[in-house]
């Protein structure tokens, strides 16, 4: 598996191998220790599966709350999205700054954010699904988010010209300037 880090650095996008023939393929998306030799130890807990009918689907900026905040490992097995994490560690050199990579199925690619990052993505074409891994359970009292068009984090989200589709929960996020203090940067 090919492992580099994105632009913040504990942000990492991940490159499994796939074997093919005439057959198909096979290709290991996950495996607990290849990441823990390349420093990356984590047990995952929950698997997720969205589903978006039409490109523009937008959802986030999501995040869980300690004591059950999550890392998540996000991969796109039909389509493509634009996938972004947040930096929420106050007192890090690169708070409120975001990273983002395409997630495709055809370059089969994963990204990897750790705890501390508010996760969204916008689906660039129709009929995408996107399965995620995440560290700890879900606990509805300890789910937050930051709005998608926070003009302080100013994300440049490809819609190209398209309304965003947002569900009424991502319609209300906060701020990040109205955000309680979350996350504490602990380099």
């Amino acid at each position: 598996m090919e492992i580099a880090a994105l632009a913040i650095p504990e942000v990492k996008l991940l490159t499994p191998r796939k074997h093919g023939d005439d057959r198909g393929f096979f290709s290991e998306v996950y495996n607990k220790k290849v990441l823990a030799e390349a420093g990356i130890d984590i047990d995952f807990v929950q698997d997720n599966h969205t589903w978006s009918v039409e490109a523009g689907t937008l959802r986030g900026l999501h995040f869980q709350a300690p004591p059950f905040a999550q890392d998540k490992l996000v991969r796109v097995v039909r389509g493509s999205i634009f996938d972004v994490a947040v930096d929420l560690r106050r007192g890090s050199p690169t708070f409120g700054q975001y990273v983002s990579a395409t997630i495709s199925a055809a370059a089969w690619n994963q990204i990897l954010m750790p705890i501390g990052f508010a996760h969204g993505f916008v689906t660039l074409e129709p009929d995408c699904e996107v399965l995620y891994k995440v560290s700890d359970y879900y606990a509805p009292e300890h789910d937050m988010g930051v709005a998608w068009n926070d003009p302080d984090i100013a994300i440049d989200w490809p819609l190209n010209g398209r309304d965003a589709k947002l569900s009424e929960k991502d319609r209300k996020l906060p701020l990040l300037k109205d955000l309680p203090e979350v996350f504490v940067y602990d380099d």
